[in-house]
């Protein structure tokens, strides 16, 4: 048998629970998917995913032109005249609920 290391490492324990189940899901002992991580950090020679900020879906406001800010002030006012609109209590439960998950 192989020797091993031990590794310690501090996570937010909401992540560590929803991974653990998926995880358990899946038939992978924790150990084993670590164990997995870090050989394709070896095969990939970096982390194995993509590390990036995601695409803002909303413009950065502050980097808009005038004539851009107003275009994006007008999508917004032809969107509350077309009732595309979504009560503020309505965003913050949902906010709520997908953070509780």
């Amino acid at each position: 048998m192989a020797k091993t290391a031990n590794l310690y490492a501090r996570i937010e324990p909401e992540v560590k629970d929803q991974a653990e189940s998926i995880l358990e899901a899946l038939g992978i002992p924790v150990s084993n998917a670590i164990n997995m991580f870090y050989k394709q950090i070896i095969l990939q020679r970096g982390i194995p995913f993509e590390v990036k900020l995601p695409a803002s879906p909303v413009p950065d406001m502050s980097k808009l032109t005038k004539e851009q800010l107003k275009t994006e002030i007008e999508k917004g006012f032809a969107d509350a005249a077309a009732g595309r609109v979504t009560p503020a209590a309505d965003v913050f439960a949902e906010l709520r609920e997908e953070y509780r998950e």
